[in-house]
């Protein structure tokens, strides 16, 4: 159900696709969580999809492999979604100019897996298209904590991709339990979620999405856990939320407010 990374035909299979993949879960409700991102990414010879979400109206997080590609790599972000196959009155669609990777992202194991994208155009602020709050530096979810990932991803094992949003409830696991599944897993900067060999999880074309716990972005989706469909692997923001906000002051030095615009 959710995306974690779209790959259709002529797309190429990496190695993390499949991890973070959302089944068994539900449709959300149309226009429920407006902060969420459509990503359309595309390069010379390849396509892929993900999720993103939108915490500036110039700027959407995502998940660094997500825009891991060779050569000159296009992205556009299209906000406002429930169906992403339909031309919706409320989609607002918007380039990338600037994607800013984490310095120390590997696309080896995965780790510091986090990509600020920079939007040509600052968002239009409405009752479907908002902002969400990220983490903070001290904030942090523990094990039992029950947070929500949405995205576009499969909705089956079969590889179906969904046209609409759908969502799916996962509880916060132990650290010990991704652990012991993968010796890449850290602590400091991943969170462990979803039960092991659940039938819930995220899924390819849920990459870079959303973990919502308090109404608060927590975590990115990342990838899979030793190999596994689940538990999966996420970003966990708080960790990086000093170099977010670094980077953002990048972006503009002028603060830019998430309020809806008066004109």
């Amino acid at each position: 159900m959710l995306l974690l990374l779209l790959l259709t035909n002529a797309f190429v299979l990496l190695p993390w696709a499949g991890a973070g993949r959302i089944i068994g879960g539900r449709e959300a409700e149309a226009h429920s969580r407006p902060y969420m991102a459509y990503l359309e990414v595309k390069n010379k010879t390849n396509s892929t999809v993900c999720g993103g979400f939108l915490i500036r109206p110039d700027a959407v997080l995502s998940a660094a492999h997500c825009v891991d590609m060779k050569g000159t790599v296009k992205v556009t972000v299209i906000l406002g979604a429930h169906n992403v196959r339909k031309q919706e009155q409320s989609q607002q669609k918007i380039p990338v100019v600037k994607k800013v990777i984490h310095p120390e992202y590997s696309r080896k194991d995965l780790k510091n897996d986090i990509v600020l994208l920079k939007l040509k155009e600052k968002a239009n602020i409405t009752k479907n298209v908002q902002c969400i709050s990220i983490a903070e530096n001290h904030e942090c979810v523990r094990a039992g904590d029950l947070c929500t990932v949405s995205g576009w991803g499969w909705t089956s094992k079969k590889k179906v991709l969904s046209d609409v949003l759908m969502e799916v409830d996962l509880e916060v696991q132990n650290e010990e339990m991704c652990e012991e599944l993968s010796s890449k897993y850290q602590r400091q900067s991943m969170i462990c979620v979803g039960e092991e060999d659940s039938k819930t999880l995220a899924a390819p074309g849920d990459s870079g999405g959303p973990l919502v716990c308090n109404e608060k972005a927590h975590g990115i989706v990342s990838h899979g856990c030793g190999g596994r469909l689940s538990p999966d692997v996420f970003t966990r923001i708080s960790h990086f939320e000093p170099w977010i906000r670094k980077k953002l002051k990048g972006f503009s030095r002028k603060s830019i407010s998430c309020s809806p615009s008066s004109d």
